[in-house]
């Protein structure tokens, strides 16, 4: 491990358009140097991936979302066995690890928990309910956060439940690993390159308008940032890496009134 002036963060992307975006800006603030790896760089071409670096060289490892699924090995069976043994060895030795999304479904199954299709899956800002009473004095813990996933994880019967909405398990914590469903980091532009890569025909099959979905967003940015920031603070607290000489708190009186609705 390095020392506190040139902490490393190991940052999976899954695809181009899957950066750590405001989580990134987050750790970069809190004086961590990032390194992104993109598994695959052609979205038609999901099994051409390339090799993933040791994550024992780095502080911190954190898994981005994905349009990939586990209920859909054959695309991605040339390194998703690679990627969950490597999570799994990261969780053995003790590594922070955060899993987004996807990537908090590939901690989920790594760790012992289950991915399955969901029922009903969820688009939007979206609010969840912490099942933790301590969690849930957080300003941040309700949301709303992003949600954009067809999947759902349960949790590892080991792990700690933090969160869950009507659609499955949100938030949940095991050791120094720590697993979202939904996407804190995901601000205008990011959700934009993601528009950028779906048709009309999609966003209804998923009741969403392109129009109203970004301009909610717009409007719901400066608190999102807010919140995505407290959470960032609150898993480096959880994980141990917390450090004297964090950025002031920056969970305002924005987030509070964004938290409502």
């Amino acid at each position: 491990m390095t020392s506190e002036a040139s902490r490393k963060a190991l940052i999976i992307a899954h695809e181009p358009d899957g950066p750590a975006g405001m989580v990134g800006e987050r750790l970069e603030q809190q004086g961590f140097v990032l390194h992104t790896h993109v598994v695959a760089d052609d979205y038609e071409q999901p099994n051409s991936a390339h090799p993933f670096p040791d994550p024992s060289d780095f502080d911190l490892l954190v898994l981005m979302g994905s349009i990939r699924s586990l209920t859909k090995r054959d695309e991605i069976d040339s390194w998703i066995d690679d990627e969950l043994a490597l999570i799994s060895a990261a969780h053995d030795r003790g590594q922070p690890t955060l899993g987004v999304c996807f990537g908090g479904q590939l901690l989920a199954e790594a760790l012992g928990g289950k991915v399955e299709s969901a029922p009903e899956g969820e688009f939007g800002w979206h609010n969840i309910e912490p099942v933790n009473d301590d969690f849930g004095s957080n300003v941040w813990a309700t949301g709303p956060w992003m949600q954009w996933h067809h999947d759902r994880f349960h949790a590892p019967t080991d792990a700690d439940l933090l969160a869950t909405s009507a659609e499955g398990d949100q938030l949940f914590r095991l050791g120094r690993s720590v697993g979202t469903q939904f996407h804190p980091e995901v601000d205008h532009h990011h959700l934009s390159e993601w528009m950028d890569t779906v048709d009309d025909e999609y966003l209804a099959s998923v009741n969403m308008d392109r129009d109203v979905v970004m301009a909610e967003t717009a409007d719901r940015e400066a608190a999102a940032r807010d919140r995505c920031y407290a959470f960032v603070d609150w898993f480096l607290s959880q994980v141990g890496l917390a450090q004297v000489g964090l950025a002031d708190d920056t969970a305002n009186t924005s987030a509070d009134a964004d938290t409502a609705a």
